[in-house]
């Protein structure tokens, strides 16, 4: 490597400590430490093009050590990625186009919000999975249009967490040979070095996913090492990489160095200024890009340039050989068409009680009839979650055309992975297990809410109805915390139409929907359908101003329904409002809003089997609850609906009770 190459790696040193000092807050470490792996990489072998940052065949990079932003801004801004040096500048400070950790959508350049540590590494194991299916589905012999890596860089603590090791041995699993994991070995985390807490041997451990695994043993000047690395990671194509590369956490900084206190605070000033002089800077003022660098990057960037012309020139006679796969790679590339949901078939079932869950996997097959880049899977649940697509393969080491995925019992993972196959475009993922576990995946439910990734949550077996399984498979606050995440759309249909809207959502709205499903049979309401798609609607009305207003969601919608004919027998009217995602009715207009729940009708019931918490705003003052605040109990589910009050009387009960407030 030339000096040039060095003095470049330096001024990613500098600059990223000169932001975080100007801002008096930051993680300048790992971006000193990290600096000479992410330029060789991004300089010798990434395949990019900062004039063209959304070129579909471009390599990916994550940086998964996402505390270590002001690398990957450094990056951004010396490689021409339209990142000016104001905001480097403003590191940190509003309205800046550096935020603490990096953000998707915000910066661009920016792959994935990272920061979260293990879910990075997660993101590119599903990015490679959408690479490896996509190059199957569309490369022909002498044209591969679909030809890219994946990278990621870790430090120790994202291989601390248990989501990297899930997404790591599914990715050993599938033998993703073009995932390839830099890994900053400093061996310091905020409270010090991890031989109290992280003594294994992450070598064996890797190679025991099924990963190759190399080594550099002077990641702080090496630059050869690393760029050899990096070469021969690429050269395998049946396993993924992990290229450990011993590093010193802030090095160059005399009095910092090999320290925690450089991990998670400013260097100060002095200790800035001593780091310029044992690196041999050459320049008293701050941030500065030394012209000679510049030039050089100028010079690469006209290379990667005529890399992305080289494709196009190949896509082009690619497309003139294949016009029906030039087609279908162009549909794959765009979302999803809504006129698809025009057509009454999606919509009719047969009129008979069936369990959401069963009529979630009738609408996800209709779907995969229409939607070819649909792809997903379950956390080990296929049977019990209704979530295979049934004429379809699945994605494997052997077989990369399949499009369903056995995710493993990996629920974290799986929501990670899946963001990855949707930030890397030309995939409509969907993942599935019981509502009750999506608290092991929350982190990634709210990372897909964040990056504002349309990927389908799947989520089963949604109350007490669970029955025999007992409390411990019964989910009570889990619909609370996924409406109370903005972001996410919330559904739980009542029947298989409303399961048909909460899909249609999911397919043409940039938002993560979770979909909640039933275990147990329910009947056809009436009057359901499209309706739902305004999140809550009268489901069954009458004459006049009615004297109470039922609402509910999912199984128990039935419950009100029967309580608002037993209520008309003893002569007073009752309102059913079926809600199938509050999140969707609070976007409705106030005027609509008020027309299914009237100010002037205080009397309410919300009817629910999970925590009542959140429905106050519904329900008002004298509104009345028919829910569950406590945990569940192992029995039949018609038991346990009866012993916990989810009946036909108590809800007319609860009805009168309101009225007489």
């Amino acid at each position: 490597m030339s000096k040039i190459d060095m003095l470049a790696v330096d001024t990613i040193r500098v600059l990223s400590a000169e932001a975080i000092q100007k801002a008096n807050s930051g993680h300048p470490g790992l971006p000193i430490g990290s600096a000479p792996m992410a330029y060789t990489l991004w300089a010798k072998h990434m395949k990019h093009n900062p004039a063209n940052p959304d070129w579909d065949n471009r390599d990916r990079f994550i940086l998964s050590a996402g505390h270590g932003s002001m690398l990957l801004y450094s990056l951004l801004h010396m490689f021409g990625y339209g990142l000016p040096m104001d905001d480097i500048k403003n590191f940190r400070q509003w309205d800046s186009k550096t935020p603490g950790h990096p953000e998707y959508g915000h910066t661009v350049g920016v792959e994935a919000t990272s920061g979260p540590l293990g879910q990075g590494i997660a993101m590119a194991v599903g990015m490679a999975m959408a690479e490896a299916h996509l190059a199957a589905v569309f490369n022909k012999p002498g044209y591969n249009v679909v030809d890219h890596y994946t990278y990621a860089l870790t430090g120790d603590g994202c291989l601390q967490e248990g989501v990297s090791g899930e997404a790591s041995s599914l990715a050993g699993t599938l033998g993703l040979g073009k995932l390839i994991l830099l890994y900053d070995k400093n061996d310091i985390t905020i409270e010090g070095k991890i031989d109290v807490t992280f003594d294994e041997d992450v070598k064996k451990r890797y190679k025991a996913y099924g990963w190759q695994v190399l080594e550099v043993e002077d990641g702080n000047t090496d630059l050869k090492a690393i760029s050899d690395a990096i070469e021969e990671a690429k050269g395998e194509k049946n396993k993924p990489s992990l290229i450990i590369v011993k590093t010193c956490i802030a090095y160059g900084c005399p009095a910092k160095q090999g320290s925690e206190s450089s991990h998670g605070s400013p260097l100060g000033q002095e200790n800035i200024d001593a780091m310029k002089k044992q690196l041999g800077w050459p320049y008293d003022e701050a941030f500065v890009v030394p012209d000679e660098v510049k030039k050089n990057i100028d010079e690469l960037k006209a290379v990667f340039a005529e890399e992305e012309k080289q494709w196009d020139t190949l896509y082009a006679k690619y497309a003139k050989e294949y016009p029906e796969l030039d087609k279908q790679y162009k549909e794959y590339m765009k979302p999803v068409d809504a006129k698809l949901f025009d057509d009454a078939a999606y919509w009719e079932f047969e009129d008979k009680p069936v369990a959401t869950r069963q009529s979630s996997g009738e609408v996800l097959n209709k779907l995969a009839a229409k939607v070819p880049n649909l792809m997903g899977g379950s956390a080990d649940l296929a049977p019990a979650n209704n979530s295979l697509m049934k004429d379809r393969e699945f994605f494997s080491k052997e077989n990369r055309l399949g499009t369903n995925i056995h995710f493993g019992i990996r629920e974290f993972a799986m929501s990670a992975v899946s963001n990855g196959m949707s930030l890397h475009g030309g995939i409509m993922p969907y993942c599935a297990t019981f509502l009750v576990f999506s608290d092991y995946m929350k982190g990634g439910i709210r990372m897909s809410a964040l990056m504002k990734q349309p990927v389908t949550y799947v989520l089963t077996h949604d109350s007490i109805g669970v029955g025999e399984d007992g409390p411990t498979h019964e989910p009570i606050e889990h619909l609370a915390a996924m409406r109370a995440t903005p972001g996410v759309y919330m559904w739980r249909p009542a029947d298989s139409r409303e399961t048909a809207a909460a899909y249609c959502h999911a397919m043409t709205t940039k938002a993560p929907n979770t979909i909640a499903l039933s275990r147990q049979p329910l009947p056809q309401q009436p009057g359901s359908g499209k309706d739902a798609l305004k999140g809550a609607y009268i489901l069954k009305d009458t004459d006049g101003t009615p004297d109470v207003i039922l609402m509910a969601t999912g199984s128990e919608v039935e419950l009100c329904v029967q309580a608002a004919d037993e209520l008309a027998k003893k002569g007073m009217k009752a309102r059913v409002v079926s809600m199938p995602c509050v999140d969707l009715f609070e976007e409705q207009g106030d005027d609509y809003k008020k027309s299914v729940l009237p100010c002037d009708v205080t009397a309410r019931v919300v009817v629910e089997a999970a925590t009542s918490f959140g429905w106050a705003k519904y329900a008002g003052c004298k509104g009345e609850y028919v829910t569950i605040d406590h945990y569940g109990a192992s029995a039949p589910a018609g038991t346990l609906f009866e012993k916990f009050g989810f009946t036909v009387d108590n809800v007319v009960k609860k009805a009168e009770a309101a009225v007489k407030k």
